[in-house]
């Protein structure tokens, strides 16, 4: 399949930007779509999503690596609630590229959909919400 084709007929694209589920995204990522985990490293170290491809760019690094991502690939960008996946999405689109979603929901309605997830239990996180979290002390 044209990884052109893969977001043809999924999710729903509001303002330009196409929005698909969790389980939208893990069989896109089946058929040949990368993902694109823009949670910043103390973030992603417990909780992976567990796909073919996954690329980790920290959003606070996405506009001085952005450039290393092919405009031929299919992307899904996704985070830990679906906010900053959003703004990568907008981000990448004012930079030219197309064939790129957010995935609504993050890495937490990933995990209440129970798709594949890698764990580190050594890494896990504490606090009361998810602006609060950080690495529990070692």
């Amino acid at each position: 399949m044209n990884t052109e084709d893969l977001f043809v007929n999924r999710g729903m694209q509001i303002k330009g930007v196409r929005h698909i589920s969790p389980k939208e995204a893990f069989d896109l990522c089946g058929k040949g779509a990368l993902m694109i985990d823009v949670r910043e490293d103390y973030l992603n170290t417990f909780k992976t999503f567990d796909v073919p491809q996954l690329i980790r760019i920290p959003f606070s690094e996405l506009k001085l690596k952005w450039t290393e991502l092919s405009t031929e690939n299919a992307f899904i960008f996704a985070d830990s609630v679906g906010l900053y996946s959003h703004e990568a999405v907008d981000f990448m689109i004012e930079k030219g590229y197309r064939n790129i979603a957010n995935m609504a929901g993050g890495i937490i309605d990933w995990e209440k959909d129970d798709l594949p997830m890698k764990i580190n239990i050594r890494e896990r996180l504490t606090g009361s919400c998810m602006c609060q979290l950080k690495p529990r002390e070692k």
